[in-house]
């Protein structure tokens, strides 16, 4: 089931000398157009399926009579769960491939989200979701380390960017099929409808996917080799940075979508929750910029561009302030298109600056994103449930800010060797 699909005649190869290694998919190729399809794919599997309650949370709420914050522990559990074997993945598909592994992780989740519908208490849907986030684990930084190997080194910040945009066509339209349908059918029928579309996302990922030809296996380490690999990246300050922003830039955009849709669900808004599900219609903004994003590094360098990105998303969050459905709406699209362009060069910056033991490298980026996603994201909620909208909103400007200045302090110019 998992075995890596052919990709066609190599075209690429015409651009290369006789008998010189292969240097990767080059722009345009149908083999390049192959891998950002398959992972879009992929992306489409598993960020409909992590953040599958996240329309209806207001509606899982009423119906299991919690509170917003227990809600969103549907949400924070499974990123943890992500979060906490995004390493071990990694390396897993150091031994027996990105493809495979990526493949398993996929399929298990797949399977664990059509159970999940039909968990009968509170605790089990949050085991469940727990678990299934785990198998997710599998996709985010193999990815990522996938592309670095099979793409061109010129194209992989564009690539990378292509990859996140396809993420955000995931995230929506898990969110506009769970809004409607739990509208009418409830919040189970919902999570239903997310994880068949996840189902068939993930049987097209895996005809699609090329096989790996850069990707040697690595030998097993044990303990101590792995531990080494780690260190190795935690005491590279750039990669600290990056690692930091991931943390706090995640966790404030999952707090301003887990709670946004109780407060346009409350005066003075009310408006219903089909109508709330809409707003991740913003996420078209997060597509764009991505991977116009990634484009502009080629000009600007990454760490002008990350900053701008952050720049962008602060100052969307500040018209969410009022008290004005146009502003806040306005503004929710301003601040996502920001989020997903910094994030965008984040996540490729890693492979960029790592040149060994990349999945590992990735794999803490999304640890720390997936962490700041899972702590921050239900944080926020006390914040909100205590002190109100401009409360949160303000707090992740702050972080924001904060994440900043330390891109500014540690990713000083010039950085040619990383571009």
């Amino acid at each position: 089931m998992f075995r890596e699909a052919y990709s066609g005649p190599v075209n690429e190869a015409a651009t290369a000398t006789a008998g010189a290694p292969w240097e990767g998919h080059v722009r345009g190729s149908r083999g390049y157009r192959r891998v950002l399809a398959a992972l879009a794919l992929a992306g489409v599997a598993t960020f409909a399926q992590l953040y599958s309650t996240q329309a209806v949370l207001p509606l899982m709420a009423h119906d299991l009579r919690i509170s917003a914050a227990e809600a969103a522990l549907s949400i924070s559990l499974a990123t943890i769960g992500l979060a906490v074997t995004v390493l071990p993945w990694s390396f897993v598909a150091d031994r027996i491939g990105r493809v495979r592994a990526m493949g398993i992780g996929i399929a298990a989740a797949t399977v664990l989200g059509l159970v999940v519908p039909l968990a009968p208490t509170v605790p089990l849907l949050l085991g469940l979701r727990t678990l299934e986030g785990m198998a997710l684990g599998g996709i985010p930084a193999i990815a990522i380390a996938y592309l670095n190997e099979e793409v061109t080194r010129i194209h992989t910040a564009l690539a990378a960017g292509s990859y996140v945009a396809g993420t955000t066509l995931g995230g929506l339209a898990g969110r506009l099929v769970a809004g409607p349908v739990g509208e009418v059918w409830g919040w189970r029928a919902a999570a239903l409808a997310v994880s068949l579309l996840a189902t068939v996302s993930a049987v097209l990922f895996l005809v699609l996917i090329p096989k790996q030809r850069r990707f040697t296996p690595s030998a097993a380490t044990g303990l101590r080799g792995a531990l080494r690999t780690l260190a190795t990246h935690a005491a590279n300050p750039k990669l600290l940075a990056l690692y930091l922003q991931a943390f706090l830039l995640m966790g404030g955009f999952v707090a301003v979508y887990n709670y946004l849709g109780f407060r346009l669900h409350a005066g003075p808004f009310n408006l219903p929750a089909s109508v709330v599900s809409l707003i991740f219609l913003a996420y078209l903004s997060g597509t764009v910029s991505s991977r116009w994003a990634a484009g502009l590094t080629t000009r600007f360098g990454r760490r002008r561009v990350l900053l701008g990105g952050i720049a962008v998303m602060s100052a969307g969050l500040a018209l969410t302030l009022l008290d004005n459905l146009a502003s806040t709406l306005a503004g929710l699209v301003v601040f996502t298109g920001g989020f997903f362009a910094a994030h965008s060069v984040g996540s490729g910056w890693t492979g960029a600056i790592a040149t060994t033991g990349r999945a590992q490298a990735a794999s803490l980026y999304n640890l720390s994103y997936y962490l700041g996603s899972s702590v921050i994201g239900w944080a926020g909620g006390l914040a909100f449930q205590s002190f109100g909208w401009t409360a949160l909103a303000v707090g992740v400007i702050v972080l924001a800010i904060t994440t900043a200045a330390v891109t500014a302090a540690v990713h000083r110019p010039p950085e040619r060797r990383d571009r």
